[in-house]
């Protein structure tokens, strides 16, 4: 079993450290900086550009969070780096940005976002897997798309990847899967073949057979997403082994 202990330490910060309200908006380098400052592990988001590079941003579509219209997949690198985010001054950026920020200072866990395409993405999953290539820091890929894990473990055996799943899959989700498939996933059947390193998993949907046959018969460990309130924490700290948390400091709230 891979030794995980340096991913799982700390608390992760779901996108960052981030405060709308204050001009820090989620996957953003405010929001980055913050989580470091205060130790924190940090989730953040990987979209694929028209050019197959690695957009630190969460949405498939620029409406919500920038100034920018349309599907990140239509445009460059270059071209998304033009676009002003809304409410703060931060830029968009991209991976190796977001590497030489962190540093190795804590560790990283990124989520591999799917267009549900088989094939589709070799050329982006390949690239995130180079940029990692030399990066010393603690990090790990993850991804709901048990195509992307099954290519992380062919492309980046020695980086730990994760299965994010959940009981209930929300209805922009449904679209993508079968009834079979969301019955394997349920189950976490799905991910078997791929045998990830840890499962994520939503906390909403906590105790469930998946995960809890994952950990019992092959000790993988589980982090919990995402815990906003102190009843999702306190059933974090009971079944899973670390959080996804937003919207508080958990090292400034008491148990």
């Amino acid at each position: 079993m891979r030794d995980l202990s340096s991913l799982f330490e700390r608390p992760i910060a779901h996108r960052g450290l981030h405060h709308a309200n204050k001009g820090v908006i989620e996957n953003t380098p405010s929001a980055i900086q913050q989580a470091v400052e205060g130790r924190f592990a940090i989730e953040v988001d990987l979209q694929q550009t028209l050019d197959d590079q690695a957009l630190v941003f969460h949405d498939d579509n620029l409406d919500r969070l920038s100034h920018g219209t349309g599907a990140v997949r239509a445009q460059t690198m270059q071209q998304l780096k033009t676009i002003q985010m809304r409410d703060t001054a931060d830029p968009m950026w991209a991976l190796p940005d977001l590497l030489d920020l962190v540093d190795g200072k804590v560790p990283l866990i990124i989520e591999l976002k799917s267009l549900f395409q088989d094939g589709a993405q070799k050329e982006f999953i390949a690239g995130v897997c180079t940029s990692l290539r030399d990066y010393k820091g603690p990090v790990a890929l993850k991804s709901f798309d048990p195509n992307m894990v099954h290519a992380l473990k062919d492309l980046a055996p020695d980086i730990p990847r994760g299965a994010v799943s959940c009981t209930h899959l929300g209805n922009p989700e449904r679209h993508h899967y079968s009834r079979f498939q969301m019955l394997l996933m349920r189950f976490m059947l799905h991910m078997v073949s791929a045998q990830p390193d840890f499962i994520s998993y939503s906390i909403r949907d906590l105790p469930a057979l998946g995960p809890t046959l994952f950990k019992k018969l092959k000790g993988t460990p589980i982090m919990a997403w995402t815990v906003r309130t102190p009843e999702e924490r306190e059933k974090a700290a009971r079944l899973a082994d670390q959080m996804i948390f937003e919207g508080f400091n958990p090292d400034a709230v008491q148990d």
